[in-house]
Parts: structure tokens; C-alpha cells; sequence
């Protein structure tokens, strides 16, 4: 198996963190007291960026906004899908205002963008997998912005309810390998959701609590390489033996707001 994935090469959207701060708390990982290093931050992203290009991806940019500190996490403005796009209604007020620039970029790259009517945060809770769209909810995203998400795409969505406050968005819980697998940390996830998981993905690989809690499924793959935190080896570890190319990559200053990879990345699937 080592050596037969292939790479897809990628469209990503992402914005630097040049105004990157934890004011307020509005998931577990989040101390407003526990300082932030904006200049690690900036390496660590401008890491990230490069890694995704030496690897053939493209990589387009959003200008950040002053007071938008969460506006790194460019995953949670949209998912776009054959070109649509259905954008984000945040339900923290803080972050609200976000939709606006990401929405500005999108119409100026020639998008139209459906609004949501309930609250729904892009590919935090939606993850598009192949033949259907897995999607998140419990924390943040609602079943209401489920149903309109398969009623704008007309592409079956697939809904799993999360449980653990650590893991508030189904990206932090769960991530698509390629168009026919996932990895995931099944008790993140209600016992009704899990067994869903287990039917659609036998051989899933698995996560540990210590590969979940390192970021190690905030990951992003091209079909081949997955860019992951350096700390979750063990789950590192299992993608090798199945055939896939872990790309360590450290974003542990944005851990401090409860981020990672793909927290930092939007793909752009057209």
C-alpha cells in the first residue's frame, strides 16, 4: 500500500494572522489570560503556507481585518462545492462580523454566496467526503443549516452530533483522507453517530484521545500527503502504515484558541 495514494493538487483560501489574539472565550481551549505570540504565529502560518506550496497546492489570500483576532480561521467562513458556495452565521457575536471580508472575497473572485438562515460555520461542522457532505453539530452548527446545506448543494449531508466541549467543531473530531476514508476520535462523537461512522467507514483509521487533544485531526489531506500537527505520532503513525505521507507541521500557537491546520484552511473546490 505505501506508495499508492495519489495527490489531488488543492485551491486553498487562507489569511494571516497579523491580528491573531484570544480576547474572549468561547471554546474550552481559550484563556483570555494565557498570552499569544503573534510573531510565532506569523512563522507558524507562513510555515504552513510554504509546506502547502512545495507541495503543488495553490494558495490564495484574504486581507485580515483589526478586531477580527479569529479571522485565521478561515475553514469556519464557508464550504464551497463544485464552485458554491454557502457561506457562514457564526454564533459567537465576536465573530459574526468575520463573514463580511471572506463574503467581499468570494463575490470579488466571481462566487455568488448563499447566506445561511441558521447558524452554520462553514467547514468547522462540514466536511465534504466524496459522495455525500458530513456535517457537524452540538455545539456550533445547527440541523436546520444541515437541511439547507442539502437543499443548496442537492448533495446527501450526513449529520453527527459531537459531544465532547473539546471537540466543538467536527473538524477538530474528524477529517476526510481522500474521497473514500476518514480519520476520526470516536468518542467525540454521540454512541448513535458512531455506529453511523462505523457503518460509512469501516476501515477508518482511528484517533486516540492524545491524537485528538493534539490537534492531530484538525488536519488537511491532498489524497496523499496530510499536513499534521507534530505531536499527534501516534495517529501519524497508523496514516503511514496505511499508505499515506504525514507532513508534520507545528501551528501550536493557534492551539491557545482552540485551532489547527485546517482550522487555518478553506478549501476551495471548484
Amino acid at each position: 500500500m505505501p506508495g499508492s495514494r495519489v495527490a489531488r493538487r488543492r485551491r486553498y483560501l487562507v489569511c494571516e494572522p497579523r491580528h491573531f489574539a484570544v480576547r474572549y472565550a468561547i471554546n474550552p481551549w481559550m484563556r483570555p489570560d494565557r498570552p499569544v505570540d503573534v510573531s510565532l504565529a506569523l512563522r507558524q502560518w507562513r510555515t504552513l503556507i510554504a509546506t502547502y506550496r512545495d507541495h503543488g497546492h495553490t494558495v490564495e489570500t484574504v486581507k485580515p481585518e483589526p478586531g477580527l483576532p479569529d479571522m485565521v480561521f478561515a475553514a469556519n467562513a464557508a464550504v464551497v462545492v463544485e464552485g458554491r458556495v454557502f457561506g457562514s452565521r457564526y454564533l459567537a457575536p465576536e465573530r459574526r462580523p468575520e463573514s463580511v471580508p471572506y463574503e467581499a472575497w468570494f463575490k470579488a473572485a466571481g462566487y455568488d454566496v448563499q447566506h445561511p438562515a441558521s447558524v452554520c460555520e462553514g467547514e468547522g461542522d462540514l466536511v465534504p467526503a466524496g459522495r455525500w457532505i458530513l456535517a457537524g453539530t452540538g455545539f456550533r452548527t445547527t440541523r436546520e443549516a444541515h437541511r439547507e446545506v442539502q437543499e443548496f448543494f442537492g448533495v446527501p449531508v450526513i449529520g453527527l452530533t459531537l459531544v465532547d466541549p473539546y471537540f466543538y467543531h467536527l473538524d477538530t473530531a474528524l477529517f476526510a483522507l481522500d474521497e473514500e476514508n476518514v480519520a476520526y476520535y470516536p468518542e467525540a462523537f454521540s454512541p448513535g453517530s458512531r455506529e453511523v461512522l462505523a457503518r460509512l467507514y469501516p476501515d477508518a483509521v482511528l484517533a486516540t484521545r492524545a491524537d485528538a487533544t493534539a490537534f492531530g485531526l484538525n488536519s488537511v489531506s491532498d489524497g496523499r500527503h496530510v499536513f499534521i500537527a507534530p505531536e499527534a505520532t501516534g495517529l501519524a503513525g497508523r496514516l503511514a502504515e496505511r499508505g499515506y505521507v504525514p507532513v508534520p507541521v507545528d501551528l501550536s500557537e493557534f492551539h491557545k484558541a482552540g485551532g489547527g491546520i485546517k482550522c487555518c484552511t478553506q478549501e476551495i473546490r471548484s
